[in-house]
């Protein structure tokens, strides 16, 4: 499985010195968090997000419509139904380095952010497609087109695009992470990420809040046609306390 192309741009200069001895690390694996009978939380009780480690993760829930966006977490293992009642599996079948949970993020017009209690330098976040997302992009259904198109030569993408924020929140820089891409000429190159990968966001340096926002290039007069999840897991960092 090839690397998924990342591209990260520096925005904001900044310094920052402490002694080795308040430096304190972090990992946020969702590992504490209970998934209940059903294998996964989408913020159905109304609770508008959940703790996990030093993150704050947002969540929206539509009771009318039994609907959800922004961060959920699951532990389902289902790599093969590509369709609308799969939204909680990672196509990797498991979390980062075979762990049981894992968080699930939805895109559905409108960035959503992971806000840290402490503010954390990003070592290391584990991006990986869901099976719904990949499915889709894979074979294509009734709202979204095989990525590649017929011939394999359309210039297809879907990323994600991660906005670091300081505790100001100005802008520390973005990076955008490609978990499909079509675009070269050389058609050997082209991949849907079917595996963890892990970004390393430390060039920004200590971040309050990550903006998360996902586009596609299968894009219409309602937003985007290709499903808009990506599973991050195992998420880290240092912090000072």
């Amino acid at each position: 499985m090839k690397k998924v192309l990342l591209l990260v741009i520096l925005t904001t200069a900044f310094a920052f010195s402490c002694t080795r001895e308040e430096i304190k690390t972090d990992l946020i694996d969702f590992e504490e968090l209970v998934t209940g009978a059903e294998g996964y939380w989408n913020g159905s009780g109304g609770e508008g997000g959940f703790y996990s480690g030093n993150a704050y993760f947002v969540n929206h829930y539509n009771a009318g419509y039994d609907s959800w966006s922004g961060f959920a977490y699951s532990n389902h293992t289902d790599t093969e139904t590509g369709d609308y009642t799969n939204q909680y599996s990672s196509i990797a079948g498991t979390g980062a380095e075979l762990s049981e949970n894992y968080g699930v993020y939805f895109f559905f017009g409108a960035a959503d952010t992971l806000v840290f209690t402490v503010e954390e330098k990003i070592k290391n976040i584990a991006l990986c497609n869901s099976t719904y997302a990949y499915k889709v992009m894979q074979n294509g259904n009734d709202f979204a087109k095989k990525f590649g198109g017929t011939d394999g030569t359309d210039p297809d993408w879907f990323k994600l695009t991660l906005t670091a924020l300081d505790i100001d929140n100005n802008k520390l820089g973005l990076a955008e992470i490609y978990l499909a891409d079509f675009r070269s000429e050389n058609s050997a190159e082209d991949y849907i990420a079917n595996s963890w990968q892990n970004i390393d966001l430390s060039i920004f340096g200590f971040i309050k809040t990550l903006v998360f926002e996902m586009s596609s290039s299968d894009t219409g007069d309602w937003g985007m046609n290709n499903p808009a999840y990506v599973c991050l897991d195992n998420i880290e960092g240092e912090l000072i306390r």
